[in-house]
């Protein structure tokens, strides 16, 4: 095996795109720090694992990759737990974890060269834990680092961090603290960056996109923030949105997004039930009308528009009348796509003291039943760009399968058009092999439940007269 040089790490990070976000913001610190990333974590000084602490099967993913890093780590090496696990759990680690050295939270991610600095310079083996409680949510104590993720073609820009919504199931205001918006600037040139490095699609990331700005006494925040975007970076072809919050999709932001192509008709916006006792019991906007209200003006201005929405069921008091209601609500909203969890119990949450827990079986089978009343839906939605010309996005290319699963010798490629947000929506698989990395007008040709067919637009037929 070869030496292991003192300034290698190697970094796993696990959950999601905004934790991807910090991970890179990590690596690009200890990269000015002279340290350089290793894919082998044999090889590497540092193993860093970013973990999640969301829900009960990500803590068990963060544990598990935890530890099996710890089961193979050598004298001269340092384990380091980061993200939402170890803010959440960071003094209880060692026990699940005994070879840790150090435990950084998701709040002072932006120090991890000083951790490691300090745990090179140790005297006693017990774990370091960086764990400030009057430490707030990072927002514009950044350390200069650009707050993005190039996956490809595509890149995230986090414009805020943390939560303010008082939703009684969720951790992440203790994890990640209240809402901080960053500056306005900042998030315009780091968009012209991305666009200097050929970005075909900014994703904009918050724990809730449309409380931007808020805390920066700017009104309909992300309508400012994304007429801003459209001006400093108009070579951008798409813009998407994340993560909306049920009641702040004002006029303004529906205004600003049908006026502009370049901002993809497309939200995600989590509403999580449909029935207004659980959707109190849960400490969410209660109002469905307003839903409803809101989805009919959306449509109206933008015909194509494509929502994402998850929902939770069997929460706490989930009786069977509410769960019929949130059925009917997914039958007449006709989602594009929808996510669906069995409620997970988060201790310290305000739902964890809730009476009338929903057994595990009933909230498995109301998932299932959920999902079977969706995927008709999503079918007919994807149906109907049957025929139609599309814009699509290529990422990569794959061999084609039969019916049976054997592969056919045929390439295709793999896109994602304006209604596939990456990792959580479907493809575009689409005959042969086109370039990756840019935007390809194709014809569709057929759908599935959640992915589309198609076939390159042919080139248009010259006639020639005389």
């Amino acid at each position: 095996m070869k030496h292991r040089n003192k300034d290698t790490y190697f970094l796993l990070n696990l959950g999601c795109a905004k934790n991807t976000v910090d991970a890179e913001s990590m690596a690009a610190l200890m990269a000015g720090a002279g340290m350089q990333g290793s894919a082998d974590p044999r090889q590497a000084e540092v193993l860093i694992v970013n973990t999640c602490g969301f829900i009960a099967p990500a803590r068990e993913e963060s544990i598990q990759a935890l530890q099996e890093l710890a089961a193979s780590k050598k004298p001269d090496q340092l384990l380091i737990a980061a993200g939402c696990l170890a803010q959440r759990y960071g003094y209880d680690l060692p026990a699940q974890v005994p070879a840790l050295d150090g435990v950084i939270g998701t709040r002072r991610w932006m120090d991890i060269v000083d951790v490691i600095r300090r745990l090179r310079a140790r005297q006693h083996p017990e774990p370091l834990y960086h764990l400030p409680e009057d430490a707030v949510t990072v927002g514009r104590d950044e350390h200069g680092v650009a707050r993005v993720s190039v996956q490809g073609p595509s890149a995230y820009l986090k414009i805020a961090d943390g939560c303010r919504r008082p939703c009684a199931f969720c951790a992440i205001p203790a994890i990640k603290g209240t809402a901080v918006s960053r500056p306005v600037d900042r998030i315009l040139d780091e968009a012209r960056f991305l666009r200097d490095q050929g970005v075909q699609e900014l994703i904009l990331i918050a724990q809730d996109s449309t409380d931007y700005g808020h805390d920066l006494g700017l009104k309909d925040g992300l309508a400012h923030l994304l007429e801003q975007l459209v001006a400093a970076v108009p070579d951008i072809p798409w813009l998407r949105i994340m993560y909306a919050y049920p009641g702040y999709v004002t006029q303004r932001l529906i205004d600003v997004m049908a006026s502009h192509d370049q901002i993809l008709p497309y939200l995600d916006i989590p509403l999580q039930h449909a029935h207004r006792d659980t959707l109190l019991r849960m400490r969410r906007p209660a109002n469905v009308e307003w839903v409803h209200t809101t989805i009919a003006t959306m449509r109206a201005a933008l015909p194509d528009l494509a929502i994402r929405t998850t929902f939770i069921v069997g929460y706490p008091g989930e009786t069977e009348e509410e769960f019929e209601t949130l059925l009917n609500f997914v039958e007449e909203m006709r989602f594009d796509r929808v996510g669906c969890f069995a409620y997970s119990h988060e201790e310290g949450t305000p739902s964890a003291d809730l009476p009338q827990p929903v057994e595990e079986d009933v909230k498995a089978s109301r998932r299932d039943l959920l999902m079977s009343v969706q995927q008709p839906i999503s079918l007919a939605r994807n149906q109907s760009f049957v025929g139609r010309k599309l814009e699509v996005l290529v990422e990569g290319h794959a061999e084609a399968t039969d019916e049976d699963g054997t592969p056919t010798g045929e390439m295709i490629s793999l896109g994602r058009s304006y209604r596939d947000a990456p990792e959580i929506d479907g493809y575009v698989l689409v005959e042969g092999e086109l370039p990756v990395g840019e935007l390809v007008p194709v014809y569709v040709t057929g759908a599935m439940v959640y992915d589309l067919i198609a076939t390159p637009q042919p080139e248009p037929q010259r006639i020639v007269i005389g």
